[in-house]
């Protein structure tokens, strides 16, 4: 009898469906525009901006944070506004993460970083961990803004109630630029497929599959609009969905390319009428990036025909007193129409006592065996739910359940 209950206690423990609470920050951009840097270009070279109401862009063509090893793998988790607790070693370690659809790999600070970031953040302590095991091999990874490198390790992992022992991680022992520095994250852990990891072994994911730790092989996220102190700012559902989360049928989407969470996207159209990708383009479902980004020349028809115009320094600007008046911008997926309003891919910003705003797209030319790629980032995620299924390789979407 005692035997027969121990094994029901394990079956029901290492098949979970566990809930991560996340946090929700500035992305570094808005960091860097609260901080003054914009508002001080923009009074000495375009004072007459001080004098107007207007919405502001993300600047064109800003450099995304790639991969080394192909032109294909590209990082931009800096711009990342969710992020939520994990834990490694024995005692636990604990460390904030951005769960990343955009890469593979997991990694956290070491307490023998050199680098300024790592100095205002949480550092790994190998030394204290009874279940640490040296890898021996090293990492790195390209930034715009230099090269991350590390150690990497083996350790045991936990999020929330889920273990997952033995787990793949690099430890960085330099980080570069300024950029780190303002992170409130303090790594990374990658959920793509094990061909965009950097870091060769099983993503963190893979790992949990691999062990059946989760009810199904399936994770989701909602990613709320705005929220009060103390209150969790979205969730991310590891083995799962959450009906509660979400109304109106799941619209599934097939996966074209295991690396990323990589979809077709058949068109995005501008109030119904300019089509952009009209013969259909690719597009990568990411939690790490906070924009909307797309090839250059689509969003520079997109910004002309939402009325934008850009400064010296690659911001663009749009009055906002004509927010009501800004087309809709939907993105066909798998047949389905989803739409973002102004409201939902204009962002209103104190610069001083100034009120603007920015919008959510962003230039960025990724290349792709299956061609250009744009990224459905935060701000189309906030709006729907999206559900990740590695069993059958497809992404799910529905409409998020905002609170009125």
């Amino acid at each position: 009898m005692l035997k027969l209950l121990l094994l029901l206690l394990w079956t029901w423990t290492s098949c979970a469906l566990v809930r991560v609470p996340l946090k929700r920050v500035r992305s570094i951009r808005s960091q860097l525009r609260a901080d003054g840097v914009l508002e001080e270009f923009l009074k000495e070279h375009r004072p007459d901006m001080f004098n107007r109401r207007y919405a502001q862009c993300f600047p064109l063509g800003t450099q995304s944070l790639r991969l080394g090893r192909s032109s294909e793998k590209i990082y931009n988790f800096m711009d990342a506004q969710y992020y939520g607790e994990i834990s490694l070693g024995t005692p636990a370690q604990n460390f904030s993460v951005v769960f990343d659809t955009g890469s593979s790999d997991l990694w956290v600070p070491s307490t023998y970083c050199v680098s300024q970031a790592c100095a205002s953040h949480r550092r790994f302590k190998a030394f204290e961990s009874t279940s640490f095991r040296h890898d021996g091999r090293t990492f790195g990874i390209h930034y715009g803004s230099g090269h991350l490198l590390g150690v990497m390790a083996r350790e045991t992992l936990k999020i929330e109630s889920l273990i997952a022992l033995n787990q793949e991680f690099g430890e960085s022992v330099y980080e570069p630029g300024s950029v780190f520095v303002r992170s409130k994250f303090d790594g990374v852990l990658g959920m793509g497929y094990p061909s965009l990891a950097e870091i060769l072994g099983n993503p963190v994911f893979d790992n949990m599959l691999a062990e059946k730790v989760v009810e199904e092989p399936i994770f989701s996220f909602f990613l709320s609009r705005t929220t009060s102190s103390g209150t969790p700012a979205g969730e991310l559902l590891l083995g799962g969905k959450d009906e509660a989360l979400y109304s109106g049928p799941i619209n599934w989407i097939p996966v074209t390319a295991k690396g990323y969470w990589q979809i077709r996207m058949e068109s995005v159209a501008v109030q119904g009428a300019i089509t952009l990708c009209p013969r259909g383009c690719q597009a990568i479902v990411d939690t790490g990036t906070s924009l909307i980004s797309g090839p250059t020349a689509d969003i520079i028809i997109l910004h002309q025909l939402i009325g934008a115009t850009p400064t010296n320094i690659g911001e663009f600007l749009i009055d906002c007193l004509r927010m009501s008046s800004l087309p809709h911008v939907t993105f066909v997926l798998g047949g389905t129409e989803y739409t973002l309003t102004a409201e939902q891919y204009v962002k209103k910003e104190m610069l001083g006592d100034k009120e603007f705003c920015f919008s959510g797209f962003m230039a960025a030319d990724i290349v792709s065996p299956e061609g250009p790629l744009w990224i459905l980032g935060d701000v189309f995620l906030t709006e729907f739910y999206s559900i990740f299924d590695r069993g059958q390789n497809r992404v799910g979407l529905a409409f998020a359940k905002h609170p009125a």
